[in-house]
């Protein structure tokens, strides 16, 4: 298990940006490392993880829950067979590409290693948006990212550290519950499936755990 690459993204006008300035930073290329990551602090007021990336719309991404998203180069082959297209490392706005590690099915809380010092842990699915799907330029991207449920995973940063390219990735938590990165995005369309993430508790990003908490308080399951 490496890592392909690092990829970060520059603040580009697009029309189907949600930000109010109408930029987005979900064109991220790869570049050459060292690249630091660090806690970017509270959604709202911290963007990335990673120096020299751009969150443009900070109400729906970044901060700490949200300050690392990872794609697994072998889904990315995957949709390219699906798709019919090339699609470079970094086209789904992640910062890093995997090679060799079950992204969407990683378990909520699992901490991974990357580099002699980064230590990150998976927090929840990415939901896709309006921008993802201009930026793919594919007809129904949202619905059809959101049926196949092949999310990645969004990671917070528990021990700060730099990365480049062809770092090793370890697996050095690995939790005792079945609550993957895509289960907890199948939440976002099935609230009948929250109570089933609770098992994750505290690693659970901060959101869903809340609405996961509400709703059984509500239903009383």
């Amino acid at each position: 298990m490496h890592l392909l690459t690092v990829n970060i993204g520059s603040p580009r006008h697009s029309e189907h940006s949600s930000a109010r300035d109408g930029l987005t930073g979900i064109d991220k290329r790869p570049v050459e490392g060292p690249v630091a990551v660090t806690d970017p602090g509270p959604k709202g007021t911290g963007g990335s993880g990673l120096a020299g990336d751009a969150v443009c719309d900070l109400r729906h991404h970044g901060g700490s829950d949200q300050a690392v998203y990872a794609y697994a180069r072998e889904e990315l082959d995957a949709w390219e067979e699906k798709l019919g297209k090339p699609l470079p490392n970094g086209i789904f706005g992640e910062n890093l590409t995997t090679l060799g590690l079950e992204v969407s099915e990683a378990l909520v809380g699992e901490r991974w290693r990357i580099g002699p010092d980064l230590v990150l842990e998976v927090t929840d699915g990415r939901v896709p948006c309006r921008t993802f799907a201009g930026h793919v330029q594919e007809e129904r991207w949202v619905k059809r990212f959101t049926q196949e449920a092949v999310t990645g995973a969004y990671l917070r940063v528990i021990t700060p550290g730099s990365i480049s390219a062809g770092d090793p990735i370890e697996i050095v938590h690995r939790p005792d519950h079945e609550v993957t990165a895509s289960l907890a995005f199948r939440t976002f369309t099935d609230r009948t499936l929250l109570p089933s993430v609770l098992p994750a508790g505290e690693a659970l990003h901060t959101e869903l755990l809340k609405a996961a908490r509400e709703y059984v308080a509500k239903q009383g399951v």
